[in-house]
């Protein structure tokens, strides 16, 4: 939107691979990243040989190809925490810290400050380190370790504030002001939780003003506004009636999912379609999201980590009346569309589950359209 060179590095992908590396608005090509890989592999294979793991192969692949673009900007997610994430090798302009959350415990550690402490990792010596962290103590490690670190501390929560939110559907609109401006902005991404993403990009392209002036104010508000995300809250229409995927895997994820239904006014209204890893906190996660809907569909997310639905039935505890497990989430929305209705679908729990579930949408074979 601003006329940069710009790439796109996250994980995981829900359907192919190539997603998690994009050139502006497009994913490479299976062609460019066999290409990628094969420079990597190679070098991985010269004395002293380098074992890779998945994740560090497909790092690897994205900064091979970023640089044979020989782009102006790339953004990376992290991928675990973030001290030892292989996307910390990249000599980063900006950090920015999303939120905090329990996730991933058994390698970040068992509290939030352990957690804040991982995440503080990309912070670099006379850099911007933009945080929102809504736990006190996550924010003062946070902090603290960028003291440490030497960056340049920025608070986004004392920097940036959001009026008239509305949000539903079709997304979200909200009011922005921040140290360098005041915004109209409009994302098609719902929810509350969204608006703060895209305030924190916003902000993040302010920072990067100075060296980048192409990112102005007119450019953070085209681009907030043509941001796509796949499986976030992505709606598709099956038959008329809206089937909803969104990749919440921890509590604050569903948490904010929750919190979108109650403000779209789409609190027990919903059916919802529910699958998670065996090793996440399915209970907490339930705890949001079942209260707010009106029937479940229990179902196994087609990788060997999935919890059963036998065992997602245990940990869950008590079903709305109307609920069952199903085989599939083939067969849980199937059996849910045939019941008739306009009420949105919501399926959730899972990034692989929603991968599935988006897999089968795009198919066609439910007769599906994107509005």
């Amino acid at each position: 939107m601003a006329g940069l060179r710009t790439g796109l590095y996250t994980s995981p992908h829900l359907v192919d691979v190539t997603e998690r590396i994009r050139i502006g608005w497009r994913d490479v090509d299976d062609e460019e990243l066999d290409d990628a890989l094969g420079a990597v592999f190679s070098a991985a294979d010269e004395a002293p040989a380098v074992p890779l793991t998945y994740f560090e192969a497909l790092t690897a692949a994205a900064f091979v190809t970023f640089a044979a673009r020989k782009l102006d900007l790339a953004v990376l997610e992290v991928g675990l925490g973030g001290r030892l994430d292989a996307t910390n090798v990249a000599p980063a302009l900006l950090s920015v810290v999303t939120s905090i959350g329990f996730d991933h415990m058994a390698d970040l550690g068992p509290t939030i400050e352990a957690i804040a402490r991982e995440k503080a990792g990309i912070f670099r010596w006379k850099r911007p380190a933009l945080v929102r962290a809504t736990a006190p103590k996550a924010l003062a490690t946070l902090g603290e370790a960028s003291n440490a670190a030497g960056a340049f501390w920025h608070d986004a929560t004392g920097e940036l504030r959001l009026a008239r939110i509305t949000t539903s559907l079709d997304g979200t609109r909200f009011g922005l002001g921040t140290p360098d401006g005041i915004y109209a902005l409009a994302t098609p991404l719902p929810g509350v939780h969204q608006a703060w993403n895209a305030s924190l990009a916003v902000r993040a392209a302010e920072l990067l003003r100075p060296e980048m002036p192409r990112l102005t104010a007119v450019a953070c508000t085209t681009g907030v506004r043509a941001v796509q995300w796949p499986g976030r809250i992505e709606r598709f229409l099956v038959y008329g009636r809206p089937v909803v995927l969104d990749g919440c895997h921890n509590p604050e994820g569903a948490a904010a999912l929750a919190r979108f239904l109650a403000d779209a006014g789409l609190e027990g209204r919903v059916d919802l379609v529910f699958g998670a890893m065996a090793d996440k906190d399915v209970e907490g996660m339930a705890g949001h999201l079942l209260p707010r809907v009106r029937r479940v569909r229990l179902v196994p997310a087609g990788t060997e980590r999935a919890a059963s639905s036998e065992e997602l039935q245990r940990r869950v505890g008590e079903l709305p009346p109307g609920s069952a497990a199903c085989a599939s989430v083939a067969q849980a929305l199937e059996e849910l569309l045939a019941g008739g209705g306009s009420e949105p679908i919501i399926v959730a729990g899972s990034l692989y589950l929603v991968g599935e579930a988006r897999r089968l949408l795009l198919s066609g074979k439910l007769e599906t359209t994107t509005p």
